[in-house]
């Protein structure tokens, strides 16, 4: 099948293996400290498969993350990616307050730009959490003068989803120029199939595959996203998780390299901020 024109949005959500949502019930914040790290080993995996593929992507990464790994933050900038917040330590926004998720944020970009040296303009929340209930955070996103967010998934899930959102890139502030550019899901019989980090892992390729396409036939971007614990098999096990979290974290790692290598050959790819560059010029 012929490839599209269109350049898609590459991500990667960079935290650590223990986290996620699946173990926030299991694993206490207070432990983080304390467990062995091995997002550095991780993502350095990621960066020489993209450098291998020529692909350039958006790393939207935890502060917490970078305050203890800057030499990492610097590598990610160093080879021409996009450094941007993931917030501090994983935080649900629709846990916070205004207040909290402002602290948030400035608590983030301090340690990201400090370790990174660019600024930085783009923002994802943790699991997605912007739907309905705290539209507020465009707010305070566009007064933190952030360019973009990528922080809604317009599906039905357990942890996070806002169903009736926008599939493509919309300003949500009538007074702003701030653009949201959520995550790509396949449209099939009037249904929202998500497509990225997990989904990818654990369903066929061709899902992907055809989300982006769809999307690219209809004159916009995929906005494609993993985690570098998703190319990691030989990570610790947490036997006290649910099962169903189990069954997700830990499904396929091994395909998981693999499925990328094949995803980024058959698309074409660029930075998010790029992509939302060319997106919001047809919102205007």
């Amino acid at each position: 099948m012929p490839r599209s024109a269109v350049r898609n949005g590459l991500s990667v959500d960079v935290e650590e293996w223990f986290q996620v949502g699946a173990f926030e019930r299991v694993i206490d914040k207070s432990d983080w400290a304390t467990i062995a790290s091995r997002v550095e080993a991780n993502t350095g995996a990621v960066l020489d498969l993209f450098a291998e593929s020529g692909v350039k992507a958006t790393f939207f990464t935890l502060g917490w993350v970078a305050a203890r790994q800057p030499r990492l933050i610097r590598r990610i900038a160093e080879a021409g990616h996009e450094i941007a917040s993931h917030g501090w330590d994983h935080q649900r926004v629709f846990t916070m307050d205004a207040a909290a998720f402002r602290a948030d944020l400035a608590r983030a970009r301090a340690a990201l730009e400090d370790a990174g040296g660019q600024a930085v303009t783009g923002y994802r929340a943790p699991s997605f959490s912007i739907d309905t209930r705290n539209l507020w955070a465009f707010n305070a996103l566009a007064e933190a003068g952030y360019a973009y967010s990528s922080s809604v998934a317009p599906v039905a899930h357990d942890h996070y989803g806002w169903r009736d959102a926008p599939r493509y890139a919309f300003r949500p502030l009538a007074d702003s120029p701030l653009v949201e550019l959520p995550v790509t899901v396949a449209r099939i019989g009037g249904r929202h199939l998500a497509t990225g980090g997990g989904f990818f892992r654990l369903l066929p390729s061709a899902l992907t595959d055809f989300a982006v396409r769809q999307v690219n036939r209809e004159g916009h971007a995929g906005i494609f996203y993993f985690h570098p614990w998703e190319v990691d098999p030989a990570q610790p096990r947490v036997r006290e998780a649910p099962l169903r979290s189990k069954v997700r974290h830990y499904s396929r790692l091994g395909a998981m390299a693999g499925k990328l290598r094949g995803l980024i050959a058959r698309h074409d790819w660029d930075r998010v901020d790029a992509v939302v560059a060319r997106e919001a010029a047809l919102l205007s």
